[in-house]
């Protein structure tokens, strides 16, 4: 014979239709959400100083290239000139 398994399905039921705000005060959903603000906020001026030093690294580079490298770099066939 299968035993019979008692389960509370009602207490899960319930704590599954609570969310997280509804557990919280406001007070606290509110500053947690502006936490989420201002860390998005400061990813994406990370991201933005990031881009911005590549950027720089990249016109410093191409600046300090030898006539060799960018002879190199050339794509005219300069044999056609000599």
């Amino acid at each position: 014979m299968a035993k019979k398994r008692n389960n509370a399905p009602s207490k899960k039921k319930e704590n599954d239709s609570l969310t997280l705000q509804d557990q919280l005060n406001e007070g606290v959903w509110a500053k947690l959400k502006e936490k989420k603000q201002s860390l998005e906020a400061e990813e994406t001026k990370q991201k933005e100083e990031q881009l911005r030093k590549q950027r720089e690294e990249r016109k410093q580079r191409e600046k300090n290239k030898s006539f060799e490298e960018l002879l190199s770099e050339s794509s005219m066939n300069w044999k056609e000139y000599k």
